[in-house]
């Protein structure tokens, strides 16, 4: 073989090596800057845009796509520890002219964390009115989207501020009574009478608990890379003090049932999604919602857990534009009547 071919492949070789080299690296020795780099190019790819807004000394971070249209704007809460990015797998489902904007919530990812700040439900509602009126989200009534936590917080706001909203959406939504305890609620029943509350199955502190709360949110299997493992736990373990505290925020009387204590103030047109196999929040909280708001629509997906949006995105945002299909059509057609 010709000396300069030789060269030529041994050169290109190394060139390829040192990207792929590091890659490995990064896998091994920094799982958790991978996740983030995965979320950085999801934005991208999805065209979020990340953004900051302030009310008084306080910042919100947020993510968007599109402007405001003639179609109601999209408001997106997530549930409790995650943050706006676990929306995204929903993002990819939905068409790039609506408008959508994902917030991190109250003391979450970018948005300002205070040991003074009102971490409850109805806390955390007022915040996100105060985020909602600092980008003028509601100059025309928006539909509203929660899950779990963060449907909790949608439902008491819509509640509290129906002018702001023209419909809601609660996925899997914390705040409700159930005559069935979960899983999760048995789990945390029996760390209360061993003394042990400080082991939360929702707050993770080792790959094998990380493990064990992904089995507990998702009814699908997902097999996840060891190294995976220890960077979701990496990321979370700085936040691990703040979730708890508001874990037990809004684990509280006050917290506990806010979703059933307003329900009935809610006015908008409601769209309730649930996974039959949810042992988070048990599934029987979807009738709790449909027998006391009257336009009620409810969605029981089969074969799914808590985490509807990472285990069911299409169906989930399929099941969304129907829904605000149907109210458009309805809408219209009393304009014409």
């Amino acid at each position: 073989m010709d000396l300069d071919v030789l060269n030529m492949f041994v050169i290109a070789g190394g060139t390829l090596a040192i990207p792929i080299l590091a890659f490995v690296a990064s896998f091994l020795l920094w799982p958790s800057a991978l996740i983030r780099i995965y979320y950085w190019y999801w934005r991208r790819a999805l065209g979020m845009q990340v953004r900051y807004a302030n009310y008084d000394d306080y910042q919100f971070c947020y993510s968007y796509r599109g402007r405001p249209g003639y179609r109601p704007s999209i408001l997106m809460l997530h549930g409790f520890s995650a943050h706006k990015d676990m929306w995204l797998s929903i993002v990819k489902f939905l068409p790039k002219n609506l408008h959508l904007v994902c917030v991190d919530m109250p003391g979450h990812e970018g948005t300002t964390r205070s040991d003074l700040d009102d971490y409850s439900i109805s806390g955390q509602a007022k915040r996100i009115h105060q985020f909602v009126e600092c980008i003028k989200l509601n100059r025309r009534p928006f539909h509203l989207v929660g899950t779990s936590m963060g449907g909790n917080v949608a439902g008491v706001y819509a509640a509290q501020y129906p002018e702001d909203i023209c419909s809601l959406t609660l996925i899997c939504p914390a705040g409700l009574p159930s005559t069935t305890d979960s899983k999760f609620i048995k789990q945390l029943r029996e760390l209360q009478e061993s003394k042990r509350i400080d082991k939360i199955p929702l707050i993770p502190s080792t790959p094998e608990e990380m493990a064990d709360m992904l089995k507990l949110c998702s009814y699908v299997r997902f097999k996840v890379p060891q190294q995976i493992l220890q960077g979701l736990v990496d990321v979370r373990i700085p936040h691990n003090e703040f979730y708890r505290k508001l874990f037990l925020e809004i684990a509280d009387e006050k917290s506990r049932h806010s979703l059933h204590e307003n329900m009935s103030k809610i006015k908008a047109p409601t769209q309730v999604i649930w996974g039959k196999q949810d042992q988070v929040l048990d599934v029987s909280g979807a009738s709790v919602l449909a027998s006391a708001i009257p336009d009620c629509h409810v969605y029981i997906l089969e074969n799914c857990g808590h985490s509807v949006v990472v285990e069911r995105p299409r169906k989930t945002a399929n099941l969304i534009l129907e829904f605000l299909a149907l109210l458009h059509s309805i809408d219209n057609n009393k304009k014409q009547a």
